[in-house]
């Protein structure tokens, strides 16, 4: 989740602010983080892949102008304009004082006026920020309103279930559903990309679900319906991948369909059993079919859906946490609760990661039979 920052409260003075953000500061950290996420933002991946071939020497002066001339590209044309004007005037500025005689005026210099520019461009880019940060808040709040409760009740069954975004908004879907007295749906689903584009995707794709799940006879003609509306809907090389299940109170029962989504994990005792996924994304393939898949789950069995945020989770190194230690944690799991589980899968992927910055959104739904 990115980090949010925050005003100081009204009471709080001028002077203590910038007293407490000394202390806060890092500035080796600090600048090095800074750095990194200019390079991340504004480099191009062509770009980036000449700097892995390149020499110290030449980086060290070739990065400060590529990020410079990128950022010029950034602004809006006025901006540009008014920048241009800016450098001129730093660059022209001299002597302030007109000698008259015996009178000598100060004038405000060229140096003077060219740093209000400066700073009047920076207010502009930073209103344009706070703008656009007000409304992915906004849209972030009706995201975890339309999340469903973290442990819903189902009878002889412990369900816990967790999703974070890497960003304001996210691309993952997760959804618990009351079909009616005795039925329950959970969808896991991820959709290609990530941010506010992923973010509308996949509330069409949560919405559209929640319409057609009450008069589906099946999960595969759910599956079918759903394809037709995101290959329909959705521009060009966008596709959702999705696994959904449904339970029923007191059975043992679970039928799912999974739509090119990592396939779901069961864990029996230290055995772990991966599950077919056997169709293709939504979107990618007009006339895709689905397969409705059963499994029977006994007494303290459990079943793990995840997205790749987890998996693909990486640290500094690049290296990914990876279906392996995924596995290891499954191993010794049978006393455990599900809400202990999934918390436990957590630690260990923030542990690894420590902290570099999420890429990727992260959900995990554990489900166990008791």
């Amino acid at each position: 989740m990115s980090e949010k920052k925050s005003f100081p409260p009204k009471d709080q003075g001028f002077t203590k602010t910038i007293r407490d953000d000394f202390k806060q500061l890092k500035v080796k950290d600090d600048i090095g983080k800074e750095y990194k996420d200019l390079k991340e933002y504004y480099l191009s991946e062509e770009r980036k892949t000449k700097l892995e071939s390149m020499g110290g020497c030449r980086k060290f002066f070739l990065i400060p102008w590529w990020l410079l001339k990128a950022l010029f590209y950034k602004l809006t044309p006025f901006r540009r304009i008014l920048l241009l004007l800016s450098i001129f005037l730093l660059l022209i500025s001299g002597n302030n004082r007109i000698d008259s005689g015996n009178v000598t005026i100060d004038i405000i210099g060229p140096g003077i006026i060219g740093g209000l520019i400066l700073l009047f461009i920076l207010a502009l880019e930073l209103k344009d920020k706070l703008l656009a940060k007000t409304e992915l808040e906004e849209g972030r709040a009706i995201q975890l309103a339309l999340m469903p409760p973290q442990s819903p009740k189902v009878e002889g069954w412990d369900i816990w279930l967790y999703t974070r975004s890497a960003n304001d908004v996210g691309g993952d879907l997760l959804d618990f559903i009351k079909i009616d007295e005795n039925r329950y749906g959970i969808a896991v689903g991820d959709v290609a990309g990530k941010g506010l584009s992923a973010a509308l995707l996949m509330s069409k794709l949560q919405a559209s679900i929640r319409a057609l799940v009450y008069d589906s006879s099946s999960l595969s003609l759910l599956a079918d319906k759903l394809n037709t509306i995101f290959h329909r809907d959705s521009p060009s090389k966008i596709f959702a991948s999705l696994v959904y299940s449904e339970i029923s109170n007191g059975s043992n029962k679970l039928k799912f369909i999974n739509a090119g989504h990592f396939p779901p994990l069961i864990v029996r005792g230290n055995q772990i059993e991966q599950l077919q996924k056997n169709a293709p994304a939504l979107g990618i393939v007009k006339e895709a079919l689905f397969q409705d898949q059963e499994v029977i789950l006994n007494e303290n069995d459990f079943i793990v859906f995840y997205s790749d945020g987890l998996t693909e989770a990486q640290n500094e190194s690049g290296e990914f946490f990876g279906e392996l230690r995924l596995l290891d944690l499954l191993k010794v799991t049978e006393s455990f609760r599900s809400s202990q589980l999934g918390e436990k899968i957590l630690q260990n992927v923030d542990d690894f990661v420590k902290k570099f910055p999420a890429h990727d959104d992260l959900t995990l739904a554990v489900l166990k039979k008791v």
